[in-house]
């Protein structure tokens, strides 16, 4: 079924078939009245991409001839040389949705050359993921270049530790995220009576009835936990946790002390602000993220791509941007490369191959988005991303 699949909807539509209500819209939705949610998607609708005297709108409705050679992808990102300009956004217990978890993704961005980013809420160890990448390396003995998404939590002496353990890990760079310091209201959850684990109530019980491949892959697997947490909390317990070491009242100088404590390259993710990007830069960061946490916190934040640009031009364009949000195919990767980002992160569309097929399903997402950016590139007649970086979105 999924050879055919060659657009990201589908691959949505699959997963939301193989999947218990509960657990996709959990993936699937936003905070609150999920207005941040639409706004990150719709904003790539409303630009348009330039380049010389053509227009390519959001349909690609170009007449220009494009170049028979493939486009080459190869860029730059965290300090390491990639074959993608997109990588997998970190994300929070892969194997809720499928059984193989972070392994597939992993694997997937070591077999496509690119960035791999481990949620602080991984499922799958620091350990597990270095051997992936390790046993992956190129013919020159170079592994992916590997992130860790760090929360700040108020328990200092856990937060050392882990670093201990990113660090023996052979972690490459730090993303601090800083926009959650309290869990978001996702109303979709409430609503179905979402926990984790479930808790096998009646309601609970026959959403899983109705999806037999997700129930079967859930009860002949052990039970999933949260790897880079301590051990002793239970996963029931994993919200309460989370909202007692969370840190509402962060500040620059717990920025300054994760900083201190790290000393490799750290990304600052969830920055929407310009002068917010510029004081990250002063206390020490390297790498601007984009992002509002897909909008899953703070509903009516901006949408990222709506920030980008000036996001950019306050930076210049000798610092390091990533931006996620929103991406639901390569047209809108590239809009966000020539908007300014240097990479993008994704992380609804391979969540829903997570879904739809495990290792095969997240792999096919990268394929897919490819191959769009690919005949995108082909469209503009850009043959690089730096060249692509050059053409012009403008905002409709």
């Amino acid at each position: 079924e999924g050879n055919n699949n060659n657009n990201i909807a589908i691959v949505r539509k699959i997963a939301q078939r193989r999947t218990p209500r509960m657990i996709f819209d959990y993936m699937d939705g936003g905070a609150d009245d999920e207005c941040t949610l639409y706004r990150n998607q719709q904003a790539y609708q409303d630009c348009t991409i330039v380049v010389g005297n053509s227009t390519t709108s959001s349909s690609l409705s170009s007449t220009s001839t494009a170049s028979s050679a493939r486009p080459s992808l190869h860029t730059t990102l965290f300090g390491k040389d990639v074959d993608l300009p997109f990588f997998a956004c970190p994300t929070a217990g892969n194997k809720m949705f499928h059984y193989q978890g972070e392994t597939a993704v992993a694997q997937v961005a070591a077999k496509r050359r690119t960035v791999y980013a481990l949620s602080s809420l991984s499922t799958t160890s620091l350990e597990k993921i270095n051997d992936i990448t390790t046993a992956n390396a190129n013919s020159h003995g170079d592994a992916i270049p590997k992130v860790f998404q760090l929360y700040l939590w108020k328990d200092r002496g856990l937060v050392k530790d882990l670093l201990e353990q990113v660090k023996s890990s052979n972690f490459d760079a730090l993303a601090l995220t800083v926009d959650a310091t309290w869990m978001g209201n996702r109303e979709r959850d409430i609503r179905n009576g979402f926990t984790i684990p479930p808790d096998y109530s009646w309601n609970q019980t026959w959403q899983a009835a109705q999806c037999p491949a997700w129930a079967f892959d859930f009860l002949i697997n052990d039970p999933y936990q949260y790897a880079c947490i301590n051990q002793d909390v239970p996963a029931e317990s994993l919200v309460a946790f989370i909202n007692k070491q969370l840190t509402p009242d962060f500040s620059w100088k717990d920025a300054e002390w994760i900083l201190g404590e790290w000393n490799k390259q750290t990304a600052i993710k969830g920055v929407v602000r310009p002068d917010d990007a510029l004081q990250a830069l002063q206390v020490g960061f390297s790498t601007i993220w984009v992002s509002n946490h897909g909008g899953r916190q703070l509903d009516t934040a901006p949408a990222t791509m709506d920030v980008l640009k000036s996001i950019r031009n306050a930076v210049g364009k000798d610092t390091e941007v990533i931006l996620d949000g929103g991406i639901q195919s390569g047209r809108d990767i590239a809009k966000a490369l020539a908007m300014g980002a240097d990479g993008v992160g994704i992380g609804k569309p391979y969540l829903w191959g997570l879904c739809a097929g495990g290792y095969q399903g997240v792999d096919k997402v990268f394929e897919v988005l490819q191959s769009e950016l690919e005949q995108c590139m082909n469209e503009l007649q850009v043959s690089t991303i730096a060249k692509l970086k050059e053409c012009t979105v403008v905002s409709s």
